[in-house]
């Protein structure tokens, strides 16, 4: 994993309502609806799509479109991308 793209999945995992949605994304068998984020997040739309975007760019998840709704899963293989460079920071 590059540098680059270990930045950008840092800075995606750097608000607590990303990790929210994250845990929520776990709970819910790895998948949720857009409009399933509005139960547990206290924020407007516009702030939900800001972060379910950031979450997509870093690829930490994967929309579907499915009719007129978006659905989200976990996107597993790039988080353990990720954990294993961390595991190599250590000592």
């Amino acid at each position: 994993m590059d540098a680059k793209k270990v930045e950008k999945i840092s800075k995606a995992l750097a608000d607590p309502n990303r990790l929210m949605i994250l845990k929520e994304l776990r709970k819910n068998k790895n998948c949720l609806y857009c409009t399933d984020v509005y139960d547990f997040v206290d924020l407007t739309q516009p702030s939900i799509s800001h972060h379910l975007k950031l979450l997509t760019d870093a690829e930490l998840i994967i929309p579907t479109k499915e009719g007129r709704n978006m659905k989200y899963t976990l996107n597993n293989k790039m988080i353990d991308q990720y954990v294993n460079f961390l595991q190599t920071l250590k000592a």
